[in-house]
C-alpha cells in the first residue's frame, strides 16, 4: 500500500504549557480524497491545519507528507510549500499584493520559476477560480467573496499535491457556496487533493468522502453518510446531524422512493417533483 498523502502520527500540541489542543493525533488523508474537518470553534481544527503546513511545530509525534517528515527546517519547509498550501479563513490575512496578478504570483516568484512559467501559472489558477477577468484590480476593492477566491488562487499557482482550506464558505452567499464547490471539484478532478473545515454538515455530506471530526483534543476520521448520522459524536463537536441521511432514512420507508439518496436540497426537489429516485452526487 501506498503511503499516505498526508498523515499524523501520535501529534500532540499546546499553545501553553499544561493546556494541550491536540493529543495523541492519528489522521490519514490518501491521494484524492476529499476529507471534511469538523468541530467547535477553537476545537483544534486550524491547529491542525497549520501543522500540517508546517507553520507549528507538533510537541509529540509526527507530521509526514507522502512518506517524508515534515522537516522544520528551511530548505525542509521550502520542499513543503510545494506540495502542501493552505488557505487560511480570513483572505485579508493572506492577501498583501498592490493587485490581484502579484498577489497570485508571489509564490511561483519565490520558488525562482522563469518569468513566462510564472505567468502561466498564475493565469491558469485565477482562470481556474474564476477571477482571470480582474488579474489587474487592486486588492482592497475586491468583494468579500472575490478576496476569497483570489486567496485561493494563490494556493493554486503554487501547483500543490495538497490543497487545504480553513472555513472556505464561511462568509459567502448560497450562490457563492455554489461556486466555490464547482471549483473545488474541478480542482479535485484535476488531481488536486482537498481538505476543508466546515461547521456547515450539509456541505460535508454533499462534497466529502469523509469527516474527521475535532472534539476535546481527538480527532476520529469517519466515514461522512454514518458520521453526519451520528447525534452523539456530532453533539460532542457542538454540531447537529446533517438532514440528508436522516432524510435517506424517512425515504427508505416509502416504497416508491426506497433507495432515493439525495445529498442536496435541489436534487430532493427534483425528487418530490415525481422524476423518481435520484443517486446523483453533486460536486
Amino acid at each position: 500500500m501506498s503511503a499516505p498523502l498526508l498523515e499524523f502520527d501520535g501529534v500532540s500540541f499546546a499553545y501553553q504549557s499544561g493546556q494541550p489542543v491536540l493529543t495523541g493525533v492519528n489522521l490519514r488523508v490518501d491521494t484524492g480524497q476529499r476529507l471534511a474537518v469538523l468541530g467547535p470553534n477553537g476545537g483544534g481544527k486550524t491547529t491542525l491545519f497549520r501543522l500540517a503546513a508546517g507553520s507549528l511545530r507538533p510537541a509529540a509525534g509526527q507530521v509526514a507528507v507522502a512518506g517524508t517528515r515534515v522537516r522544520h527546517t528551511r530548505a525542509g519547509l521550502r520542499e513543503l510549500r510545494q506540495q502542501v498550501q493552505l488557505v487560511v479563513q480570513d483572505p485579508d490575512d493572506q492577501l498583501f499584493s498592490a493587485n490581484v496578478r502579484q498577489d497570485v504570483s508571489f509564490g511561483p516568484v519565490n520558488l525562482g520559476l522563469p518569468a513566462e512559467q510564472v505567468r502561466r501559472r498564475c493565469d491558469a489558477a485565477l482562470a481556474a477560480l474564476g477571477v482571470l477577468a480582474i488579474a489587474d484590480r487592486p486588492t482592497h476593492l475586491l468583494s468579500y467573496g472575490q478576496r476569497k477566491r483570489v486567496a485561493i488562487a494563490g494556493a493554486v499557482a503554487m501547483h500543490p499535491r495538497l490543497l487545504i482550506l480553513d472555513e472556505p464558505t464561511a462568509g459567502l452567499d448560497p450562490a457563492g457556496v455554489e461556486t466555490l464547490l464547482r471549483t473545488l471539484h474541478d480542482l479535485h478532478t484535476a488531481g488536486t487533493t482537498v481538505v476543508l473545515s466546515t461547521h456547515d454538515v450539509d456541505l460535508a455530506f454533499r462534497w466529502a468522502d469523509a469527516v474527521a471530526v475535532v472534539s476535546d483534543g481527538s480527532v476520529r476520521t469517519v466515514a461522512t453518510a454514518d458520521g453526519l448520522a451520528d447525534g452523539e459524536l456530532l453533539a460532542a463537536a457542538h454540531l447537529v446531524p446533517a438532514w440528508a441521511p436522516l432524510v435517506h432514512r424517512l425515504l427508505d420507508r416509502i416504497p416508491d422512493l426506497a433507495g432515493a439518496r439525495p445529498r442536496a436540497a435541489a436534487e430532493l426537489a427534483v425528487l418530490l417533483n415525481g422524476d423518481g429516485p435520484d443517486d446523483r452526487s453533486p460536486p
